[in-house]
């Protein structure tokens, strides 16, 4: 079974090295001790997820303490490259093989992944540290930081159906965390690219997609072309879930108000009407 969706020995290396804290967390307080902030107005309220004693039971390894960021302003989405055809009921288990896997096959130092879902919409906790906290992941290279990693149990190579559960989860795991920083999943943030292995050179500011894909930061087919295919409708639904306005309504709002708009709407309707 393939344990994880990022390919190559040097990828592996690379995401060790990252496990092991070459990569540094822009805090280790997780942005506790900044000065308070007025709440974003766009939030969304947190889905059931399921503990990590759920996967993990007696199974824990011996690893150093969690590390975070101060916000998350992106999310990155994964699939775990591994079978499709399980009961949802042996999830815990899967996850805990590639769990297995990853730190004593590869000697990381957890699971790479922030979260996990599988087909039936079951959200897990993954890495360590809390879930309500931006705990610093190990799942793109260059991009762990201020990120999360969402893994979708399963492969979705092209032609794969994605279940529609699993997209709803996903989704509303993504305005959850993105609404702590107000972020708009439909829009797009700036990351900066802290390891050379990732497509861009390090210390490169890069314009990503909120909600974005594990091959957007680094060379990979994850999280497999069915799933990509669908997160235009994962950043549209997150957004509902945040409360936001859908992108045809704000520009309506934006425009009705503007007399020199609305004639340019109506000259272009005359010219489409009248070729």
């Amino acid at each position: 079974m393939a344990l994880g969706c990022v390919p190559g020995v040097a990828a592996a290396v690379a995401l060790v090295l990252c496990a092991y804290g070459v990569e540094r967390a822009a805090g280790s307080d997780g942005g506790a001790s900044a000065v308070a902030r007025t709440a974003p107005a766009f939030q969304a309220p947190r889905p059931v997820i399921l503990p990590r004693a759920v996967w993990l039971g007696g199974s824990a390894r011996e690893q150093p303490p969690p590390r975070y960021d101060d916000t998350v302003v992106a999310v990155f989405i994964h699939h775990t490259d591994s079978p499709n055809g399980y009961d949802c009921a042996d999830a815990p288990g899967i996850i805990r093989a590639l769990y297995e896997g990853q730190t004593a096959g590869r000697d990381w130092d957890d699971l790479g992944y922030n979260f996990v879902v599988d087909r039936c919409g079951t959200i897990y906790e993954g890495r360590a540290g809390g879930t309500d906290r931006p705990v610093t992941g190990a799942h793109t290279q260059g991009f762990n930081h201020r990120s999360t990693g969402i893994a979708a149990l399963g492969t979705f190579s092209a032609g794969v159906e994605v279940p529609e559960e699993m997209l709803r989860s996903i989704a509303e795991l993504s305005a959850w965390k993105l609404g702590t920083s107000g972020t708009d999943p439909r829009g797009q943030v700036r990351l900066v690219s802290s390891n050379g292995g990732s497509r861009y050179a390090a210390g490169t500011i890069a314009t990503l997609h909120a909600v974005a894909a594990h091959s957007d930061g680094y060379m990979t087919d994850c999280p497999g072309a069915a799933l990509k295919a669908r997160l235009p409708d994962i950043r549209t639904l997150a957004a509902r879930i945040q409360g936001r306005e859908s992108t045809e309504q704000a520009i309506r709002k934006d425009t009705r108000d503007d007399p020199q708009t609305v004639l340019k709407q109506n000259v272009t309707q005359n010219e489409e009407q009248n070729p």
